[in-house]
């Protein structure tokens, strides 16, 4: 198989990553090849600089994502492996072993131990080998370009709709529901706990309004609560991530569940007493 390709890490596959794999889908058309994207399975900031970024989706997330963006084929490279090579190196891998025939590449995008600096390079590389090298369009979306930075720093400052914005699509948490310390069930508002991936960025702690979807348990664009926080009006200390379910009471431990979240509505903090936290949720609840 001939596919045109691009090089990415795609962490949250935002809407500029979406406006860069409609221009390769359009081109791969053009040609009458078959589009694909070049990713790893870890950041390369994690292997490059040794500190690792809280990410936007974890590797199975950002798969399902890119593969909803109509790519006909995903190649994942351990980036370990490949960082030590030429900018040639890695395009011939590219060529001989994934039948890339044309590279398509961002305006800003270098790869390479060398560190090649000029589109002009890689244009000589291609020839050499026997591939095709474009640039991709660079354009700005609402004035102002999406990046997983930038969506990174919204989330942690609970701009919860401005990171939705750019994302182009609601923040999700996922995870395997655990038991917790049982305290909502007391004051009568039950919560399943999310174990969320050690590598997934949670955003600032506070009270969302999020959706749950689950067809199999009937809940379809359920309204839900999410807490993120340590709970410290019952003297918790550690982040956890926690959704109340209206008109649900069953046993969730164990199954995975995906929430996500929509309105962020207030600071999470500590109340003088438990009846307090109890009123404070139920108003919450009136804004789901």
């Amino acid at each position: 198989m001939a596919y045109v390709a691009t090089i990415g890490f795609f962490d949250g596959v935002h809407r500029g990553h979406q406006f860069v794999i409609e221009q390769l889908r359009q081109q791969a058309a053009e040609v009458g090849l078959q589009a694909a994207v070049i990713t790893f399975t870890e950041h390369p900031q994690k292997v490059l600089c040794g500190n690792a970024l809280p990410l936007l989706t974890t590797y199975s997330e950002r798969i399902q994502l890119l593969k909803k963006q109509g790519v006909d084929e995903i190649f994942a490279f351990n980036f370990e492996v490949i960082a030590a090579m030429t900018a040639e190196e890695f395009m011939r891998i590219l060529h001989t072993q994934c039948g890339v025939e044309m590279l398509v590449m961002g305006y800003d995008h270098r790869f390479g131990s060398d560190q090649l600096t000029r589109f002009e390079d890689y244009q000589a590389i291609a020839a050499r080998i026997g591939m095709q090298i474009r640039l991709l369009e660079e354009k700005r979306v609402d004035d102002s370009t999406p990046s997983s930075t930038k969506i990174r720093r919204a989330l942690q400052s609970a701009l919860i709709e401005e990171a939705n914005a750019m994302l182009g699509y609601p923040y999700a948490l996922s995870g395997e529901i655990i038991e917790g310390r049982h305290l909502g069930r007391t004051i009568g508002f039950p919560t399943a706990n999310i174990a969320v991936a050690e590598d997934k960025l949670c955003p600032a702690s506070g009270v969302y309004a999020g959706r749950l979807t689950d067809a199999e348990l009937g809940f379809l664009d359920e309204p839900v609560l999410v807490n993120i926080g340590s709970n410290p009006t019952v003297g918790g200390t550690r982040i956890s991530v926690e959704m109340h379910i209206p008109h649900w009471d069953g046993d969730l431990y164990g199954r995975q569940m995906t929430v996500t979240l929509v309105h962020y509505l207030r600071a999470e903090k500590k109340f003088p007493s438990l009846e307090t936290l109890k009123q404070q949720i139920h108003k919450d609840m009136s804004l789901l």
